[in-house]
């Protein structure tokens, strides 16, 4: 069975690239979904498509309905859903993607620094994992879909 893992939040870093090497690295089916992560095309995708806005406010509207189109389609259709704060932790979007996965009883695995875990208490409680850098979530993932440890036998188990 190929699982779907839907990777939201920070942009700004190659945190998806990474677990994207890691698990075909490690030969999981995984099949990853996302946002777009292209700044612009996100934030004017709605003006572009649906006509220009000269408010600012609706501006960024039309944008985060459209873009709601995809999150909330892919977030439903997903297995599992990560979603990283990076360091300016004030990412609603990954916020509310988070709740939403939550609402949807999708298994939340919550990827940030140690110094954001106080402001990100609430999201946190709501997850089954919280994870630091992206090597964790791919470990997550081949012990949840093949029960496999990396570097544990049993064989090293009983000599403990």
């Amino acid at each position: 069975m190929t699982w779907t893992v839907y990777l939201s939040g920070e942009i700004h870093t190659d945190w998806r690239a990474q677990i994207e090497k890691g698990v075909k690295d490690a030969g999981l089916p995984v099949t990853l979904t996302g946002p777009v992560t292209h700044h612009e095309a996100s934030d004017d995708c709605g003006v572009a498509i649906l006509g220009a806005e000269p408010n600012k406010f609706w501006h960024d509207h039309k944008g985060a309905q459209v873009n709601a189109i995809r999150t909330r389609t892919l977030i439903g259709k997903a297995d599992v859903v990560v979603v990283r704060f990076g360091e300016k932790y004030k990412q609603w979007n990954a916020a509310f993607d988070a709740g939403y996965a939550s609402a949807l009883g999708k298994p939340l695995i919550v990827m940030h620094k140690d110094e954001h875990a106080h402001a990100l208490k609430e999201v946190d409680a709501a997850a089954l994992a919280v994870t630091k850098i992206p090597e964790q979530v791919v470990e997550i993932l081949r012990y949840v879909l093949n029960g496999e440890l990396a570097g544990y036998t049993e064989q090293a188990a009983a000599a403990e």
